[in-house]
C-alpha cells in the first residue's frame, strides 16, 4: 500500500522546474539554430534535389559548425543549472566561430574525398572490399568533427586547436561503440532537416542533438578543462 501512495504522490517541484527549464531550452536553441543556418534552411526548402547540387550546399553548411558550438553550448550550461539560452548560445556563437569553421571545413572536404573515392572505386572488381574502409574512415571523420565542436563550445578561445585534434581523435577512436550512435543520430537529424528543413529544426533537432552532445561529452571528457 506504501509502495502505491508513494506512486500516487505529486512529484517535487524542483522535478517540474527542471522539466520546464529543459523543455524552454530546447525550444529556444531550436530557434536561434534557425535564425543561424536560415540561408541553408532557406536553400533547402526551394531546391528540390539538394544530392545533385551538394557542393554548393556542402559550402553553405558551414553556417552549422559555429551554431552547432553555441547550441552545445547552451546544453552545457543547462547541465550546470543555467537557462539563459540567449547569452550562451551568442556567445559560445562567437567564442568559437573561428574554430568552429576550421574544423567544419576540414571535415567538410575530407568526407566529400571519402565519399566520391567510394562512389569511383564501389563498381570495380576489387572496390566492395573498400567500402568498408571508406564508411569506417568517414564516420570517424564526422565523430571527431562532433568531438571537437564539442570541446570547443566549452573551452577558452585561447585554447589552440591543433592541441586538440589528437586526444579527440585517440579518444574517439578508443571509444567507438559510443562514436557510432552519434554518427547515426547525427544521421537522423541531417535526414529529418532534409525532408522538413524548417519544422525539422524547430522541432526536432534539439532532442537529437541534445544526445549527439551528452554522448559526445562523455566520451571528450578527459580533454575538457576541469569545473572550478
Amino acid at each position: 500500500m506504501s509502495a502505491v501512495r508513494g506512486l500516487l504522490r505529486p512529484a517535487r517541484q524542483t522535478t517540474y522546474e527542471r522539466a520546464f527549464n529543459t523543455v524552454y531550452v530546447g525550444l529556444m536553441t531550436n530557434l536561434f539554430l534557425a535564425l543561424a543556418c536560415a540561408p541553408l534552411l532557406f536553400a533547402l526548402a526551394i531546391v528540390r534535389d539538394p544530392v545533385a547540387s551538394w557542393p554548393f550546399f556542402a559550402v553553405l553548411s558551414a553556417l552549422c559548425a559555429p551554431a552547432l558550438a553555441g547550441a552545445f553550448r547552451c546544453f552545457a550550461l543547462l547541465n550546470e543549472g543555467s537557462t539563459g539560452v540567449l547569452r550562451a548560445f551568442w556567445g559560445g556563437y562567437r567564442q568559437a566561430a573561428g574554430r568552429a569553421l576550421a574544423v567544419w571545413a576540414a571535415a567538410t572536404v575530407l568526407v566529400c574525398v571519402l565519399v566520391l573515392d567510394a562512389v569511383v572505386v564501389a563498381p570495380t572488381s576489387w572496390g566492395p572490399m573498400l567500402v568498408p574502409f571508406f564508411a569506417t574512415a568517414t564516420a570517424l571523420a564526422v565523430a571527431l568533427a562532433v568531438a571537437l565542436l564539442v570541446v570547443i563550445a566549452e573551452t577558452p578561445r585561447a585554447v589552440r586547436l591543433r592541441g586538440l585534434v589528437l586526444p579527440c581523435l585517440y579518444l574517439v577512436a578508443r571509444r567507438w561503440y559510443l562514436s557510432a550512435p552519434v554518427v547515426a543520430v547525427l544521421g537522423l537529424a541531417v535526414a529529418v532537416i532534409l525532408v522538413q528543413p524548417v519544422l525539422g529544426v524547430l522541432l526536432a533537432t534539439a532532442p537529437l542533438l541534445f544526445v549527439v552532445w551528452s554522448t559526445t561529452r562523455y566520451v571528450v571528457a578527459p580533454v575538457l578543462p576541469a569545473a572550478p
